[in-house]
């Protein structure tokens, strides 16, 4: 029984499929999501949302905003969040990565990369 992840920003939405876990930054440390979860609404920290589908996982850059999981739906509502594709379009490259607090500063998430484990 898997997750639908939802994440969406007041520009659009950013991403929105079927995955198996995810894990997500909140003020009070990171939070693993797996079907079945416990109905939970909480704060999330600009950070890497992880999303696990498949043997790899992928990673997003997410803003300040607030996660809400009600049954096997995960909502995340973010100021920004960047997905890879978007980050090479704009002159990154997977694995890339900036120092840290460089985007933060300015109010933009970190850098997103595909990893496998």
């Amino acid at each position: 029984m898997p997750l639908t992840l939802e994440i969406v920003t007041p520009e659009a939405r950013v991403f929105s499929d079927t995955v198996e876990t995810v894990v997500i930054p909140t003020v009070q440390g990171e939070i693993g999501i797996l079907p079945g979860h416990i109905p939970l609404l909480a704060q999330v920290e600009s950070g890497e949302l992880r999303v696990t589908k498949g043997r790899p996982y992928h990673t997003l850059a997410v803003g300040t905003g607030f996660v809400q999981v009600e049954g096997d739906l995960v909502s995340v509502l973010a100021e920004h969040a960047i997905r890879e594709e978007q980050n090479r379009r704009d002159g990154g490259r997977a694995g890339d990565r900036p120092r840290r607090g460089s985007l933060e500063a300015q109010g933009r998430p970190r850098a997103i990369r595909n990893r496998s484990p």
